[in-house]
This record gives structure tokens, C-alpha cells and sequence, in this order.
């Protein structure tokens, strides 16, 4: 649909150009202005999501302005950034949030000023507070490798005992739904399927923060360490945290005996489940969702549309892939070799 889409808006440009009065001044038209603002630019994924952002606009004849924090959680740059694109008089602002409930009103007063907003990758809170949401469902990633982890388990998923390394203390909706989603694809009951850390299951060993980086992930793992040393099953938010849990593992002679899970699906992580770091992992698709991102802004400059949300969902869903080379009978899965020609397009 995309694509046509935007073959009708080029049409329309030209369209316009061609009715200049005969005789005015030639005047090169103004490039509409979208804007992303990610939360680092360290952190691969959204490195590679500004990456397909800007590979979109360059082909779309777009103007992209990128920002980013200085870390995860510098929800203050991301309102800066917010505020320049207002006043740079920005068609659209893509935007994967710090703290989903704290840039809200910044958006609020861009999108009072005709601006199309959308989350990427992280929903806001409330998530209307967006225009349109081009997200990973998950949930569901995080249900794929708990599934994953259950099966490879089998009978000795019943005594497991289970680590989980989550992103921040702020537990934002992307933190909540993976987190979630591993423990129900695992077979915990959880109490309030919105917050982290209140189920009773007796397997679970405790929940600590990585900021989504190797060195939290390390520090978060020796301190689950020392709670109980024999963790048998490791969840990650992402895959630099599984990194540095894997480290941490490998430093007290365990790395071969505790399953690894992640969830991103970028071609560092990739390689380490080919390398046998992490056991499984779900890859998203960021560059996809940045570059749809883009192509949405342009639509509505050109007649005002707004994205619509996938089929029994509130947002677009982007697609999530199983990664490992463990397949187990009844769930779909791809190995390192398919993930390295795909990771992170």
C-alpha cells in the first residue's frame, strides 16, 4: 500500500509544480521537515533505526532532523528536541520515548500545531498520545522465547529457576510487555500483567535493571547471582543486557548450563547465538519501522492522512521472528544463518 501511496503523493507534488504562473521566478520548494528522536545513539537498535530514517527521507525528498539522549532515560534532551522540531515547523516527529508518561506533553503541544506524531518501538502512556504507534508487538516477542525457553526445559522447566533483567526502574510499556510476555510464554502466572516484579511463582529468583546495556547487564546478573547461584534460566530485555549476563555467568564457570533469552534480533546478537552466548533470541525490525515512519509523515503532508492500525491491534505491528539454532517441534523459528541475510532490516 506504501508504495503506492507514495507514488500518488510524488504525483501530487509535481502536480502542483507544474501550475507556477508562467513567467515567475523559479523557486526550489521547501523539503518537509520530519524529525526522530531516539533515546541513545549508542545503543544499536536505534542506531539502525535513524539509519533507515534517513535512507527514507533522502529518497523521498524529505528534510530529516535527528536527536538523541545522552543515555537511556534523558527524557530531558528528548523534550528539547521535541521543542526545536515545533519551532523548525516540522510535518512529523518520530519518536521512541525515554519515559512514555513524561514527553507526553511536549507531543501534546506538537501535535497542537498540526503535527503528525509517532511512537516507534515504544508505545506512550496513554498511547493515544500518539498519532499512530510502529512497534514490535512485544509481548509477544517476549512470549516466543519464554515458549522457547518452556520447551527446550521440558520436565526441568517445573523447577527452573529464573533471572530477569529488565531495562530500567521507570518500567515503561516495552520493558512491561517483554517482561510479561517471557514469564506467561514460560508458564508464570502473572499478577498484573502491567507491572513488573508482583508475581508469587516460587522459580523466580528476582528482577534487576541493565539500562539495556552489556555492563548493567553484567552487574545485574552478579547481583542476581548472589540471590541464588544456581540460576538456570536468564531473560534479557535486549541483547547487549544478555551480553553482560552471559559474562557474568561465564566468570563463575556456568556460561554452558543456564539458558540465555533475549529479545531485538540485531546482527551483533545474531552472531551471538550462533557463538552459543545467547540460546535464543526475537528479532524486530527497526530500520522497517523508521523507514515506514517516514513514509507516513510524507502521506500526511501531502493530504493529511493518518496511519491506521493493524487488524486487531492499536498500532502497526512490524513483525517479530523467532532466532535460534534449537528449534523445538511446534513453534516457528529461523536459524543464525536465515537471521545474518535479515537482522534489522
Amino acid at each position: 500500500m506504501w508504495p503506492r501511496l507514495l507514488m500518488a503523493a510524488s504525483v501530487a507534488w509535481a502536480g502542483v509544480a507544474a501550475t507556477s504562473p508562467a513567467g515567475a521566478a523559479e523557486k526550489p520548494a521547501e523539503k518537509p521537515i520530519v524529525g526522530i528522536v531516539i533515546k541513545t545513539s549508542t545503543n544499536p537498535f536505534f542506531v539502525k533505526m535513524k539509519e533507515g530514517a534517513e535512507a527514507a527521507a533522502a529518497r523521498l525528498g524529505m528534510e530529516l532532523r535527528s536527536f538523541a539522549g545522552k543515555m537511556d532515560g534523558d527524557t530531558d534532551a528528548q523534550v528539547t528536541a521535541v521543542e526545536s522540531l515545533i519551532a523548525a515547523g516540522a510535518k512529523g516527529i518520530l519518536i521512541t520515548p525515554s519515559d512514555s508518561r513524561a514527553i507526553v506533553p511536549v507531543l501534546e503541544q506538537a501535535r497542537a500545531k498540526g503535527i503528525l506524531v509517532i511512537a516507534l518501538d515504544t508505545p506512550l502512556d496513554p498511547p493515544g498520545a500518539a498519532d499512530a504507534t510502529f512497534a514490535t508487538d512485544n509481548f509477544s516477542a517476549g512470549k516466543l522465547v519464554g515458549e522457547w525457553a518452556a520447551k527446550t526445559l521440558g520436565a526441568n522447566a517445573k523447577s527452573a529457576k529464573i533471572a530477569l533483567l529488565d531495562l530500567n526502574v521507570n518500567q515503561i510499556s516495552v520493558d512491561v510487555a517483554r517482561d510479561q510476555g517471557f514469564l506467561q510464554g514460560f508458564g508464570v502466572n502473572v499478577a498484573d500483567p502491567a507491572v513488573i516484579g508482583d508475581e508469587k511463582d516460587a522459580r523466580i529468583v528476582g528482577h534487576d535493571v541493565t539500562l539495556g546495556n552489556e555492563e548493567g547487564g553484567r552487574r545485574a546478573m552478579e547481583n542476581l547471582l548472589q540471590r541464588d547461584p544456581f540460576v538456570s534460566v536468564v531473560y534479557a530485555i535486549n541483547e547487549p543486557a544478555a551480553a553482560g549476563a552471559y559474562e557474568a555467568l561465564r566468570s563463575i564457570g556456568r556460561d554452558k548450563d543456564v539458558l540465555v533469552v533475549a529479545v531485538d534480533g540485531g546482527c551483533p546478537g545474531v552472531r551471538n547465538v550462533k557463538d552459543g552466548v545467547i540460546a535464543a533470541t526475537a528479532m524486530q525490525f527497526p530500520l522497517a519501522m523508521a523507514q515506514m515512519g517516514v513514509e507516513a509523515v510524507l502521506k500526511y503532508a501531502t493530504d493529511g492522512t493518518k496511519p491506521k492500525p493493524s487488524d486487531g491491534q492499536d498500532f502497526v505491528n512490524t513483525g517479530v521472528e523467532l532466532v535460534t539454532d534449537r528449534p523445538v517441534p511446534g513453534l516457528p523459528s529461523i536459524d543464525t544463518a536465515a537471521a545474518l541475510k535479515k537482522c534489522w532490516g
